[in-house]
């Protein structure tokens, strides 16, 4: 057959209130049914759904699956993506397809090295205590988002930019714009064309006087015909913001998860085993999956999967946190089990699109959740859970505020 024969339901689908962490239960019911099926988009469009472990890995990893947002059948999560796809604004590497994606790839994975990145971890772990001594200096509570959550990341990764700190309430301000899944066109291009011009500057700057950063490493290549200049700060502006948004929620939600189960917490707080503290990141990073709208592909040859046929010019939505709470693959998949080996996760993806920044990702929560729990040993949620802002309609999923007390 060509097609499921159930309703086609909305995606994204909305969590259960109550289960905060819990993919939505309509997604779960979906995977229960079937590792694929259709679902309909903001725009009319029934791409397909896949839901199971084994599926989804088989088509990250598949080259008749594209990420290029030009294409026909690409699935847009908003208006303002198909948007900037239709004038070409969409540079990330994230969507090209090799050999383009491949190439600027390795540009940059040398300074993503799991070498390269432990050597940073007494720097982290410096970054860390001082925003915690801060903390601690004022009152007995405080905002988890500002006070440490996104600060930590945006510091590290402005170190490795070499951009100017001080911007962080800039760049900060105009990238969460883009993260709303209900931005218009016209905002996602202003916040864009912004951040794209700050990093313009900050290009030409290294281009006069580098030094040793990564955006002076984009400059050379650019001075060297490697780069074009677009390309440059397109790829500082995709590192400048995924280095700072997707740990600062992975550092809220993991630190309201362990705050709910308190022998897992008490078990990361008490361990001086650092296995024990890197399975536990492993296990939140499975049980929370932040990025919750799915990763998007569009089929450019027919696909044969699981007695379904996608067509050639179908779109494909593969939701990472249905493959980490298949229950084929992680057993109780609703118990965070920071015992579990989980290491084969889909958090970051997998295939050559997989994450490029996951070793510095980790450094950052073992060393933040490691500092905190166990220089704070009474934090606690300052208010109920209830109270809490989720993110329910942003690209990456989090809390907009978490205030804690001691």
């Amino acid at each position: 057959m060509s097609t499921p024969t159930r309703a086609v339901p909305d995606f994204p689908m909305p969590r259960a209130a109550g289960c905060p962490f819990a993919p939505p239960p309509q997604l779960r019911q979906m995977q229960a049914e079937g590792p694929i099926s259709k679902v309909r988009l903001w725009d009319g469009s029934t791409p397909w759904l896949v839901t199971g472990y084994e599926e989804q890995k088989a088509l990250l990893a598949d080259q008749r699956c594209s990420v290029d947002p030009t294409k026909p059948g690409y699935p847009y999560t908003n208006p303002a993506f198909r948007e900037a796809a239709s004038r070409g604004g969409v540079p990330s590497f994230l969507n090209m397809d090799d050999p383009d994606h491949a190439r600027i790839r390795r540009m940059v994975a040398g300074s993503f090295t799991i070498k390269r990145i432990e050597a940073l971890r007494p720097v982290v772990q410096r970054m860390t205590d001082d925003f915690i001594d801060a903390m601690l200096a004022g009152p007995a509570r405080a905002d988890l988002v500002t006070s440490l959550a996104l600060p930590l990341p945006s510091l590290v990764i402005c170190e490795m930019l070499g951009v100017p700190y001080d911007d962080h309430e800039f760049f900060q301000a105009h990238s969460e714009v883009g993260l709303h899944q209900d931005v218009t066109p016209q905002a996602a291009r202003a916040a864009h064309q912004a951040l794209l011009q700050y990093l313009e500057k900050q290009l030409d700057a290294k281009l006069a006087r580098p030094g040793d950063d990564l955006l002076s490493e984009f400059a050379a290549r650019h001075r060297e015909g490697e780069l074009s200049r677009f390309e440059a700060a397109s790829l500082g502006l995709l590192l400048l913001g995924a280095g700072h948004e997707t740990t600062a929620n992975m550092i809220t939600l993991s630190t309201l998860a362990l705050l709910e189960h308190p022998d897992q917490l008490a078990v990361v707080r008490e361990s001086e085993d650092p296995k024990v503290l890197a399975g536990a990141i492993e296990e939140l990073l499975r049980y929370l999956t932040i990025i919750h709208l799915g990763n998007r592909r569009v089929a450019t040859e027919d696909i044969d999967l699981h007695g379904h046929t996608v067509r050639a010019g179908e779109g494909i939505i593969i939701p990472s946190s249905a493959a980490n709470w298949d229950p084929d693959y992680f057993p109780e998949p609703g118990e965070l089990d920071i015992g579990r080996n989980a290491r084969h996760h889909m958090a970051f993806g997998f295939g050559v699109h997989q994450c490029l920044g996951q070793p510095l990702a980790r450094v950052e929560l073992q060393v933040v959740l490691g500092t905190l729990f166990r220089r704070i040993p009474t934090l606690r949620l300052a208010v109920d859970r209830d109270q809490l802002p989720f993110k329910e309609s942003g690209v990456v999923y989090g809390v907009h505020r978490l205030p804690v007390a001691w």
